[in-house]
């Protein structure tokens, strides 16, 4: 007779899951690509990194050290190329796949990116408190160019010189509208408000995400009118025209109406947090970004 084969019991079973779920707490989470700012570079987020290893221990986290500093006010057509660069290397080393979060003029270098790279592996995009839509608003990061308000700001921007400045390339004069579309030589494209030759291929690297988390608030303070940080903007009386009323969402132009028919688009308003705050605030990180990083 043959001896009976030893059994999978209890203790054994317990064992197999403790070691599966520390082997999972150091390698189970997807690694994260974080994007500066404006003016920021990877020391502003320490912080967002610390956030993310304390509640999801040995997440491979990866600052990009790219356009630091007063670097970033680079035209963003400079800037993309480089980003995807560095973004393409680190997700060829992990097939598994990444996720991207990307703060304020980040933000608008990583939609850029997703557009533009084919066959990337990016499972979530998170933005963090970007200009999605444009900005129009007087803000302190503007106050250091001598009489560059709102409203006169679309003379400087929309022009070959203007266009070598970051801001610039997301400018968004609502009362000059045929001037931006015209003049503006990134964002309109980035988000299909103009025809041109690569707008299917990008639409169709865009929707290669599988989750896009779009988080602002009425507080923020830079971001003008807050909403374009979920995409929302103004119309030419400035009032808000929220994401789902804009042209290029009814038109589907880069894919966000597909996004958001798939349940995929995910909205996240915090109040009482300041534009520079948003990447330190551990109560923003839990409310809004820490599920999504799994």
């Amino acid at each position: 007779m043959r001896a009976p084969r030893a059994g999978w019991g209890p203790p054994a079973v317990l064992l197999l899951l403790l070691l599966l779920l520390a082997s999972g707490s150091a390698h189970g989470y997807k690694p994260v690509i974080i994007v500066h700012g404006i003016l920021d570079g990877p020391e502003q987020f320490k912080n967002l990194s610390g956030f993310i290893n304390e509640v999801h221990p040995g997440t491979e986290v990866q600052i990009i050290s790219l356009f630091n500093d007063c670097e970033s006010m680079k035209p963003l057509l400079i800037q993309v190329p480089e980003f995807r660069k560095a973004i393409e290397k680190i997700m060829n080393a992990r097939p598994e796949g990444v996720h991207v979060l990307c703060f304020s003029q980040g933000g608008l270098v990583c939609r850029a990116v997703l557009s533009t790279t084919p066959n990337h592996n990016v499972h979530t995009f998170i933005s963090l408190s970007s200009p999605l839509a444009g900005q129009y608003g007087d803000t302190d990061y503007l106050k250091w160019l001598p009489g560059c308000v709102k409203k006169t700001a679309f003379l400087f921007c929309y022009n070959k010189v203007g266009q070598h400045f970051s801001f610039c390339d997301y400018w968004n004069d609502p009362h000059h509208r045929a001037r931006y579309l015209k003049g503006n030589t990134f964002l309109p494209p980035i988000n299909g408000e103009i025809p041109h030759q690569h707008l299917k291929d990008w639409r169709e690297n865009f929707l290669r995400i599988k989750k896009m988390v779009l988080i602002g608030g009425p507080d923020d303070g830079v971001i003008t009118p807050w909403q374009s940080s979920h995409f929302g903007f103004y119309d030419s009386n400035e009032d808000v025209v929220e994401m789902r009323n804009q042209a290029f969402y009814k038109n589907d132009t880069f894919g966000l109406k597909t996004l958001d028919a798939r349940g995929d688009v995910s909205v996240c308003v915090q109040s009482g947090v300041k534009h520079t705050h948003w990447h330190s605030n551990f109560t923003v990180f839990k409310t809004c970004i820490e599920k999504w990083l799994i």
